[in-house]
């Protein structure tokens, strides 16, 4: 049932005038103003508001530094009620998992939000109520990752959004201890359970780009409390590449995961630990940031000073993420950063060779 359209309070009215223009972030474009000046009375929904937001972040990422404290200072005026918060949540969760490329965003957004709304009322604040939101989709997870290919493909942005959630997402303890949430640490390890149990390629590919993006922080993390889990999802990955019937695009794209986790997800050395981590002390700070590529190939994080730039060209080319074939033959798509080291012209026994290699090489790192 839809929710109903939260107005403008009336105490807010007047700050949404033509003649108020710093009402809105600098740099953000309404598209309302024509309208006050008009002398319209008809003034934006909340949901109208706050979607005008999420659509200029995903064209100007850049811009979320300069203006999401401003964005925060609106709605803390704004949204007051219940219904108003959960219908704040839910755009944000939508935009984030349905816009490609806007879930490290979203991320970051959803942990300012959890930091800086006042609203806390009795059915939850900002992030128990996220929370709550990503568990609705979190307890269908076994039959959306056998379901059909819209199904599997919402299941996906889903699962990818809640990798992002827990890098970005900080929980501050009474003594002021930044952590991670370890229930979202919990739900990735059935996340992938559900992908390896229905080892169709596209679970395959999502569970490839989960275990990149997070694959290091989760094995930190189980290795602090003792637990071996990381070791149990590279042996599923093995029995994946021994028996299942996934492509052989699919299978190398595993085996390279295999490889990477070998050489300690590619980290010089042991990462700090997430509350002594700085740029300054670690050389691996920016390790977990999305990596991205530029239309020469030339990869690049938030780490480069000209992030900005390189990441506004790359929403503006048309074949960045492009869908892939069922058959498992354009898997490799230029542009995709998670598919770019398939080589399709792999001969055979070569490819064997190679199975062989990487399955040893880890079967050698455990002893």
């Amino acid at each position: 049932m839809a929710k109903p359209q939260v107005v403008v309070a009336p105490v807010l009215m007047s700050k949404l005038s033509a003649n108020a223009p710093e009402f809105y972030p600098s740099g953000y474009s309404s598209n309302y103003t024509e309208s006050y000046e008009d002398g319209c009375e008809d003034y934006p929904t909340l949901s109208e508001y706050v979607q005008d937001f999420l659509n200029h972040l995903t064209e100007q990422p850049g811009s979320f530094e300069t203006e999401i404290e401003q964005f925060a200072e609106t709605l803390n005026g704004w949204v007051t009620t219940d219904d108003a918060l959960q219908e704040l949540v839910e755009l944000i969760y939508q935009q984030a998992t349905s816009i490609l490329n806007f879930s490290y965003m979203g991320a970051r957004l959803c942990n300012y939000l959890s930091h800086h709304l006042t609203i806390s009322p009795q059915s939850g604040n900002f992030r128990q109520l996220l929370l709550q939101r990503c568990r609705t989709e979190y307890e269908v997870k076994d039959q959306a990752a056998k379901g059909d290919d819209v199904t599997r493909k919402r299941f996906h942005a889903f699962v990818l959004f809640l990798g992002e959630l827990y890098l970005n997402l900080e929980i501050k303890g009474t003594n002021g201890q930044v952590t991670r949430a370890d229930i979202l640490q919990v739900g990735l390890r059935e996340l992938l359970n559900a992908l390896f149990s229905n080892p169709m390629d596209d679970n395959l590919i999502c569970a490839v780009k989960l275990l990149k993006l997070t694959g290091s922080v989760l094995e930190d993390a189980w290795k602090e409390k003792g637990k071996t889990d990381m070791e149990e999802i590279i042996q599923r990955i093995e029995n994946v590449v021994l028996d299942a019937n996934c492509s052989r695009e699919v299978k190398q794209m595993l085996l390279k995961l295999v490889e990477l986790r070998s050489s300690n997800w590619g980290r010089v050395h042991a990462t700090s630990t997430y509350r002594e981590a700085t740029p300054e002390n670690d050389p691996n700070y920016f390790m977990n940031e999305p990596t991205f590529y530029t239309s020469d190939g030339v990869p690049f994080t938030a780490a480069d000073p000209d992030y900005q730039e390189k990441y506004q060209e790359l929403l503006e080319r048309e074949d960045f993420f492009p869908d892939y074939e069922e058959n498992g033959t354009d898997l490799s798509g230029a542009g995709d950063p998670y598919l770019d080291d398939i080589d399709d012209e792999m001969d055979p026994e070569i490819e064997e060779a190679y199975e062989k290699f990487c399955l040893e090489s880890e079967r050698k790192r455990k002893q």
